[in-house]
């Protein structure tokens, strides 16, 4: 099959490339539309209580939770007549803007206690909309009350909070964030990639297809809009795993074709061997980390879905950019690929350079090597003690940025979160009051409860709202709603609100993670099986992969939880936990790339043993022509990640530390030291399997 592709794409190149530009540019043209159309929310667990009492309070009883939330801080008693009639008049005014159909405050709702502050000096004014929570149109709404009704305004100093403003906040720092990174991370990576390939013609490929794949990916991402929800934070994915991939299999391919080059083959004859060997491993590389990728979509959570989404486009784009737009251009360029030499050491690398001999040091004493890695992975992983999750809210924000100020004022100054109120609904509950007042007298008196306003009938139906002391997605507020659940409740009773919704994102995950972790788990160890031919490689390299993927986590807690390093990586607010979401994304997305990273090594080293060389010069050989590459990749791909790191998003911010860190452990100690030393202390039967098996192999 790679083969024939190769004879195709030579004969055909110029056709090739014409399609393959007209293809990107209109799938960019189309793609940058995508923009428009993403949300800041995706947390809910559809199939959850929360989500049913969310549709009952949105669909049957009309009720919505505030879009814009804002605290007006008279300086003074909230109940003196001046600030009573100023106050009234700022609620009427608010309630004639655009999209607000209501408006509540402290005074207009007959002086609500949990709507006023601690010190009596302040108070809510709730701001009622059309438009679904984290939405676009719920953005542009807080993006507005942001700039109109926060600052001093009428005698009152006025904050403006609610999830429309940090929807609006978020998806805007991320944007602004977006743009800096690329206009770190590209130039960065063209500097490194002319320093790899030594020759400015070379290095221009890998931009090449790593760009396709961005547009290609946002035009996918875009068609998926328009049937389903898809987070903004999956723009952040797509740029950076679409230059790592684009660039990981464009290294792989021209280093290949420029290897066959130097051997004395023609360019036809390269572009077929490129495509028989280093095609080959790009397809099943990317295959791989299109199935581990492919997990994502198993979460009920959209947000999770849309990385998800955006992961096996950018994959699979990735892939087919560097299998169809690369040979063609590398067909005819020919010889012309090093052209603007910068470095000719880079353009002839040594067959048996300083990665051969640091294989045959490895594989000289491997139990040393391989104690010595281990300890040094297991003192990284040490601080997984103190691992906490949560999910993202408006800290994960600048301390600074005004949602995230608004916010943190609402939950030291007030008692409750009026903004974020339990919502317990008793459906058919008429008729059952002694049930259920006996119900509200335990949810009033379970620890964190702060107020429960009295039952409201609607129809055969009783609301109960209830207001907790603590902000609602964090693990004290899902301990909170595990506790609401557990008291004896009247039939047809469901729990909603966001302290629920989040609960219940959490328990969606957790009872989701091991389905996903199987899917991974078997899927890989059944492609790289069928790559190698072997049982124990595969198995070896899911288990180097959960170590260094538990390291990582590691210096993640150490740093994002602990509080270590904001020098390096920029301040952010300590909230004891990880974003759970942004912790398996982490781990999925690492876990790809560390198959990806594996397979280009192996496909080198089985290439060699398949060719009559012993296990040690296999591994050797390999390691000489594949580790420049995958050290290339990893630096180029941590480059990449890295420079989300100067994102004010904290989520953003340890994605982008996270991967980076990741790939670096990866290509350092893991394919440098441990793969070698291992297939050093297996020897021959790296390559065992039983002899029914191996006819589901792939032939090399």
């Amino acid at each position: 099959m790679f083969e024939k592709l190769g004879h195709l794409m030579y004969r055909r190149r110029k056709a090739a490339v014409a399609l393959f530009v007209i293809t990107i540019l209109a799938a960019g043209g189309v793609g940058s539309m995508v923009f428009n159309r993403l949300d800041s929310g995706g947390y809910s667990n559809p199939k959850s209580d929360s989500f049913k009492v969310y549709n009952y309070l949105h669909d049957t009883l009309h009720l919505t939770d505030p879009t814009v939330v804002i605290v007006v801080d008279a300086g003074k008693d909230v109940n003196d007549p001046t600030v009573v009639q100023k106050a009234l008049a700022l609620e009427a005014r608010i309630a004639k803007e655009p999209d607000v159909t209501k408006t509540l405050s402290y005074w207009s709702s007959g002086n609500t206690p949990s709507f006023k502050s601690k010190d009596g000096k302040a108070a809510y004014i709730l701001v009622y909309g059309t438009a679904e929570a984290f939405s676009p149109a719920s953005q542009e709404m807080g993006a507005y009350f942001q700039k109109h009704y926060d600052g001093n305004i009428d005698g009152f100093r006025l904050y403006a909070g609610g999830v429309g403003v940090i929807g609006n906040a978020i998806t805007e720092k991320i944007s602004k964030d977006l743009s800096i990174s690329e206009a770190i991370s590209i130039p960065a990576t063209f500097v490194l990639l002319a320093f790899v390939f030594g020759a400015f013609a070379a290095s221009a490929m890998p931009l090449v297809v790593g760009v396709a794949a961005i547009l290609g990916a946002f035009f996918i991402l875009y068609l998926f809009t328009l049937f389903t929800d898809v987070s903004i934070y999956a723009l952040n994915l797509t740029t950076g795993m679409g230059l790592g991939l684009g660039i990981d299999y464009a290294l792989l391919m021209v280093n290949r074709f420029r290897e066959e080059l130097h051997h004395g083959k023609d360019v036809e004859e390269s572009i077929i061997t490129t495509l028989k060997t280093a095609g080959k491993t790009v397809f099943y590389s990317g295959l791989t980390v299109f199935v581990t990728l492919l997990s994502l979509t198993f979460f009920p959570l959209a947000f999770l879905k849309s990385f998800g989404y955006a992961g096996v486009s950018v994959v699979s784009l990735a892939v087919a950019g560097a299998l169809f737009g690369l040979p063609p251009i590398l067909a005819i360029l020919g010889n012309k690929i090093d052209k603007g030499v910068i470095r000719k050491s880079a353009i002839t690398p040594k067959e048996d350079g300083r990665w051969a001999h640091t294989a045959r040091f490895v594989m000289k004493r491997p139990v040393a090597i391989v104690l010595l890695a281990l300890i040094v992975l297991g003192l990284f992983a040490a601080p997984l003690r103190n691992i906490a999750f949560s999910q993202g809210d408006s800290r994960m924000l600048p301390a600074n940025n005004p949602a995230a100020v608004a916010t943190a004022l609402q939950a030291a100054r007030f008692e409750g979160q009026s903004g974020n109120p339990i919502e317990i609904i008793v459906m058919n509950g008429v008729g059952k009051d002694a049930e259920i007042a006996s119900y509200s007298a335990k949810v009033a008196a379970t620890s964190g409860i702060v107020a429960v306003l009295p039952p409201q009938t609607y129809g055969k139906d009783i609301r109960i709202v209830a207001y907790e002391s603590m902000l609602p997605r964090t693990p004290e507020a899902q301990k909170l709603i595990h506790d609401l659940r557990d008291i004896k409740a009247p039939a047809g009773t469901l729990i909603g609100g966001v302290a629920a919704d989040y609960t219940d994102s959490q328990d969606g995950i957790a009872q989701t993670l091991p389905w996903a972790l199987g899917w991974i788990a078997l899927s890989v160890l059944v492609l790289i099986f069928i790559f190698t031919g072997s049982i124990i490689l595969p198995i070896k390299a899911v288990l180097l992969n959960v170590l260094s993927l538990g390291a990582t986590m590691g210096v993640l807690t150490w740093v994002f939880i602990d509080g270590h390093m904001q020098w390096l990586v920029g301040s952010f607010t300590l909230t004891g936990t990880l974003d759970t979401s942004i912790v398996i994304l982490i781990s999925v997305v690492v876990f790809g790339l560390s198959m990806d990273y594996e397979l280009f090594l192996l496909s080198r080293i089985r290439e060699e043993h398949m060719a009559g060389k012993s296990n040690v010069e296999s591994v050797a050989t390999g390691l000489q022509r594949s580790a420049r590459i995958i050290t290339a990749a990893a630096v180029l791909l941590a480059v990449v990640f890295a420079a989300f790191i100067s994102s004010g998003v904290t989520s953003i911010k340890s994605m982008g530390f996270g991967v980076a860190l990741a790939v670096i452990l990866d290509a350092t100690i893991v394919r440098g030291l441990l793969v070698p030393a291992l297939m050093r202390l297996f020897g021959e039967r790296n390559w065992w399997a039983p002899k029914w098996m191996q006819k589901f192999t792939i032939t090399h």
